[in-house]
Protein backbone atom coordinates (compact mmCIF):
# COMPACT_ATOMS: atom_id res chain seq x y z
CA UNK A 1 0.00 0.00 0.00
CA UNK A 2 1.41 3.42 -1.01
CA UNK A 3 1.16 5.89 1.87
CA UNK A 4 0.51 9.43 0.63
CA UNK A 5 -0.01 12.85 2.27
CA UNK A 6 -1.57 15.87 0.54
CA UNK A 7 -0.68 19.45 1.49
CA UNK A 8 -2.75 22.31 0.07
CA UNK A 9 -4.32 25.41 1.62
CA UNK A 10 -7.50 24.81 -0.39
CA UNK A 11 -9.60 22.03 1.18
CA UNK A 12 -11.68 21.74 -2.01
CA UNK A 13 -8.52 20.92 -4.00
CA UNK A 14 -7.42 18.40 -1.35
CA UNK A 15 -10.78 16.68 -1.81
CA UNK A 16 -10.35 16.74 -5.63
CA UNK A 17 -6.90 15.10 -5.39
CA UNK A 18 -8.19 12.47 -2.95
CA UNK A 19 -10.97 11.71 -5.40
CA UNK A 20 -8.45 11.23 -8.24
CA UNK A 21 -6.44 8.82 -6.07
CA UNK A 22 -9.53 6.89 -4.92
CA UNK A 23 -9.53 5.02 -8.27
CA UNK A 24 -6.36 3.15 -7.24
CA UNK A 25 -6.64 0.45 -4.59
CA UNK A 26 -2.95 0.45 -3.71
CA UNK A 27 -2.95 4.16 -2.70
CA UNK A 28 -3.85 5.23 0.81
CA UNK A 29 -4.06 8.95 1.75
CA UNK A 30 -2.73 8.87 5.31
CA UNK A 31 -3.32 12.54 6.13
CA UNK A 32 -3.84 16.01 4.67
CA UNK A 33 -2.57 19.43 5.81
CA UNK A 34 -3.50 23.01 4.96
CA UNK A 35 0.08 24.35 5.18
CA UNK A 36 3.67 23.23 5.63
CA UNK A 37 3.75 23.86 9.36
CA UNK A 38 0.75 21.59 9.93
CA UNK A 39 2.42 18.87 7.83
CA UNK A 40 5.67 19.07 9.85
CA UNK A 41 3.72 18.61 13.11
CA UNK A 42 2.04 15.50 11.68
CA UNK A 43 5.37 14.11 10.42
CA UNK A 44 6.87 14.49 13.91
CA UNK A 45 4.10 12.23 15.19
CA UNK A 46 4.44 9.75 12.31
CA UNK A 47 6.72 10.00 9.26
CA UNK A 48 5.87 6.56 7.91
CA UNK A 49 4.99 7.94 4.45
CA UNK A 50 6.11 7.15 0.91
CA UNK A 51 5.25 10.39 -0.84
CA UNK A 52 3.84 13.89 -0.33
CA UNK A 53 1.83 15.83 -2.92
CA UNK A 54 2.78 19.43 -2.09
CA UNK A 55 1.22 22.71 -3.12
CA UNK A 56 3.56 25.75 -3.41
CA UNK A 57 1.57 28.87 -2.56
CA UNK A 58 0.51 28.39 1.08
CA UNK A 59 0.33 30.60 4.19
CA UNK A 60 2.49 30.03 7.30
CA UNK A 61 5.07 27.87 5.51
CA UNK A 62 5.01 27.53 1.74
CA UNK A 63 5.65 24.36 -0.25
CA UNK A 64 9.24 25.15 -1.23
CA UNK A 65 10.35 25.93 2.36
CA UNK A 66 8.50 22.85 3.59
CA UNK A 67 10.11 20.62 0.94
CA UNK A 68 13.55 21.78 2.05
CA UNK A 69 12.82 20.93 5.70
CA UNK A 70 11.17 17.55 4.92
CA UNK A 71 14.10 16.54 2.70
CA UNK A 72 16.59 17.37 5.47
CA UNK A 73 14.65 15.58 8.21
CA UNK A 74 13.03 12.70 6.29
CA UNK A 75 15.08 12.07 3.12
CA UNK A 76 13.21 8.79 2.46
CA UNK A 77 9.95 10.65 1.70
CA UNK A 78 9.48 11.54 -1.97
CA UNK A 79 7.85 14.88 -2.79
CA UNK A 80 5.93 15.85 -5.91
CA UNK A 81 4.97 19.51 -6.22
CA UNK A 82 1.34 19.53 -7.33
CA UNK A 83 0.60 23.11 -8.25
CA UNK A 84 -1.45 25.38 -10.46
CA UNK A 85 1.67 27.30 -11.54
CA UNK A 86 4.39 26.36 -13.98
CA UNK A 87 6.43 29.56 -13.66
CA UNK A 88 10.20 29.28 -14.00
CA UNK A 89 11.12 30.57 -10.56
CA UNK A 90 8.80 28.11 -8.79
CA UNK A 91 10.15 25.16 -10.80
CA UNK A 92 13.77 26.13 -10.20
CA UNK A 93 13.31 26.75 -6.46
CA UNK A 94 11.30 23.54 -6.02
CA UNK A 95 14.03 21.47 -7.70
CA UNK A 96 16.72 23.19 -5.63
CA UNK A 97 14.72 22.50 -2.46
CA UNK A 98 14.78 18.78 -3.32
CA UNK A 99 11.43 18.10 -5.01
CA UNK A 100 11.34 14.75 -6.85
CA UNK A 101 8.69 15.75 -9.37
CA UNK A 102 6.49 18.63 -10.49
CA UNK A 103 2.95 18.18 -11.83
CA UNK A 104 0.06 20.53 -12.50
CA UNK A 105 -3.21 20.25 -10.56
CA UNK A 106 -5.26 19.83 -13.73
CA UNK A 107 -3.64 16.39 -14.26
CA UNK A 108 -5.98 13.41 -14.81
CA UNK A 109 -6.12 10.52 -12.28
CA UNK A 110 -4.20 8.02 -14.47
CA UNK A 111 -1.28 10.41 -15.12
CA UNK A 112 -1.15 11.41 -11.45
CA UNK A 113 -0.99 7.77 -10.37
CA UNK A 114 1.68 6.95 -12.98
CA UNK A 115 3.67 10.01 -11.86
CA UNK A 116 3.57 8.77 -8.26
CA UNK A 117 4.71 5.27 -9.26
CA UNK A 118 7.47 6.67 -11.50
CA UNK A 119 8.75 8.91 -8.68
CA UNK A 120 8.69 6.08 -6.11
CA UNK A 121 10.72 3.99 -8.58
CA UNK A 122 13.44 6.64 -8.65
CA UNK A 123 12.22 8.65 -11.65
CA UNK A 124 11.05 12.27 -11.76
CA UNK A 125 7.40 12.95 -12.56
CA UNK A 126 7.02 16.01 -14.77
CA UNK A 127 4.36 16.93 -17.25
CA UNK A 128 5.68 17.93 -20.72
CA UNK A 129 5.38 21.72 -20.28
CA UNK A 130 7.32 21.56 -16.98
CA UNK A 131 9.97 19.29 -18.52
CA UNK A 132 10.46 21.82 -21.36
CA UNK A 133 10.79 24.71 -18.90
CA UNK A 134 13.29 22.72 -16.82
CA UNK A 135 15.43 22.10 -19.91
CA UNK A 136 15.24 25.80 -20.75
CA UNK A 137 16.35 26.70 -17.22
CA UNK A 138 19.33 24.35 -17.54
CA UNK A 139 20.33 25.87 -20.88
CA UNK A 140 19.93 29.48 -19.74
CA UNK A 141 20.60 29.61 -16.00
CA UNK A 142 20.77 33.41 -16.18
CA UNK A 143 17.00 33.48 -16.85
CA UNK A 144 16.44 32.00 -13.42
CA UNK A 145 17.57 35.10 -11.61
CA UNK A 146 14.66 37.19 -10.52
CA UNK A 147 15.17 40.95 -11.10
CA UNK A 148 14.84 41.51 -7.36
CA UNK A 149 17.68 39.02 -6.80
CA UNK A 150 20.09 41.20 -8.76
CA UNK A 151 20.45 43.60 -5.81
CA UNK A 152 23.90 43.95 -4.34
CA UNK A 153 24.37 42.17 -1.05
CA UNK A 154 27.51 42.74 0.96
CA UNK A 155 28.03 40.63 4.05
CA UNK A 156 31.15 40.82 6.19
CA UNK A 157 33.46 37.78 6.35
CA UNK A 158 32.22 37.07 9.89
CA UNK A 159 28.58 37.27 8.78
CA UNK A 160 29.28 34.79 5.96
CA UNK A 161 30.92 32.43 8.49
CA UNK A 162 27.86 32.68 10.76
CA UNK A 163 25.55 32.06 7.81
CA UNK A 164 27.53 28.98 6.75
CA UNK A 165 27.19 27.57 10.27
CA UNK A 166 23.49 28.47 10.25
CA UNK A 167 22.99 26.58 6.98
CA UNK A 168 24.17 23.40 8.73
CA UNK A 169 21.21 23.73 11.11
CA UNK A 170 23.41 24.53 14.13
CA UNK A 171 22.07 26.38 17.18
CA UNK A 172 23.30 29.84 18.21
CA UNK A 173 25.26 28.32 21.12
CA UNK A 174 27.05 25.77 18.92
CA UNK A 175 27.82 28.47 16.30
CA UNK A 176 29.21 30.65 19.11
CA UNK A 177 31.51 27.81 20.25
CA UNK A 178 32.71 27.08 16.70
CA UNK A 179 33.49 30.73 15.96
CA UNK A 180 34.76 31.62 19.46
CA UNK A 181 32.03 34.21 19.93
CA UNK A 182 29.39 34.79 22.58
CA UNK A 183 25.82 33.65 21.75
CA UNK A 184 24.64 37.27 21.97
CA UNK A 185 27.24 38.31 19.34
CA UNK A 186 26.04 35.49 17.09
CA UNK A 187 22.44 36.69 17.58
CA UNK A 188 23.53 40.24 16.65
CA UNK A 189 25.28 38.96 13.49
CA UNK A 190 22.15 37.02 12.53
CA UNK A 191 19.98 40.14 13.01
CA UNK A 192 22.33 42.05 10.67
CA UNK A 193 22.28 39.21 8.13
CA UNK A 194 18.44 39.22 8.12
CA UNK A 195 18.44 43.01 7.59
CA UNK A 196 20.98 42.91 4.77
CA UNK A 197 19.31 39.99 3.01
CA UNK A 198 15.83 41.42 3.74
CA UNK A 199 14.54 38.11 5.08
CA UNK A 200 12.68 37.03 8.22
CA UNK A 201 13.74 33.44 8.80
CA UNK A 202 16.73 31.14 8.86
CA UNK A 203 15.50 29.16 5.83
CA UNK A 204 14.94 32.33 3.77
CA UNK A 205 18.39 33.65 4.73
CA UNK A 206 20.16 30.41 3.77
CA UNK A 207 18.17 30.06 0.54
CA UNK A 208 18.82 33.65 -0.54
CA UNK A 209 22.52 33.38 0.32
CA UNK A 210 22.77 30.21 -1.79
CA UNK A 211 20.92 31.87 -4.67
CA UNK A 212 23.53 34.63 -4.60
CA UNK A 213 26.44 32.19 -4.21
CA UNK A 214 27.35 33.82 -0.87
CA UNK A 215 27.62 30.38 0.74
Amino acid sequence: MLKIAIVDDNSFLIHAVKEKLSFFEDVSVKHTSLNGSELLTKLEENHNLDLILMDIEMPVLNGIETTQIVKQKYPHIKIIMLTAFDNDEHIFNAIKAGADGYLLKEINPKDLYEGIIETLNGGAAMNPSIAMKTLKLLRNPIDIQNPRDQEEISLSTREVEVLEQLSKGLSYTVIAEHLFLSPSTVRKHIENIYKKLQVHSKIEAVQKARNHNII
